[in-house]
């Protein structure tokens, strides 16, 4: 199997662990009364189903995200910019700040 065919499962299987546990606490702690709407139906699985399958979709693909940028090879010599100062000297105040007078 291809690595990054691999890479990506390994991320959606991350993601629909957090997706599960996510949801758990959702319903366990009780935010926004969920338990009760869950529990209170006889169709309250098709919420959890639908709430564990998107957020599977959203974790997974922020964790295959993740896991793409962490790739970056660090073969470069010497990183990325040129590394030019912007400011070379600090500026010096010889005189003191005015106050604005704002009830003009």
């Amino acid at each position: 199997m291809p690595k990054l065919i691999r890479l990506y499962i390994v991320n959606v299987a991350i993601g629909f662990g957090l997706a599960v546990a996510f949801t758990a606490m959702l319903i366990g702690f009780d935010i926004a009364n969920l338990r009760h709407l869950v529990f209170a139906d006889r169709m309250g699985w098709v919420a959890v189903l639908m709430l564990v399958v998107f957020h599977t979709v959203l974790f997974a693909g922020v964790q295959f995200a993740i896991a793409v940028m962490r790739l970056a090879s660090d073969d470069q010599n010497g990183g990325g910019g040129r590394r030019v100062r912007i400011f070379t000297e600090r500026a010096r105040v010889t005189q003191p700040a005015r106050r604005a007078n704002r009830l003009r």
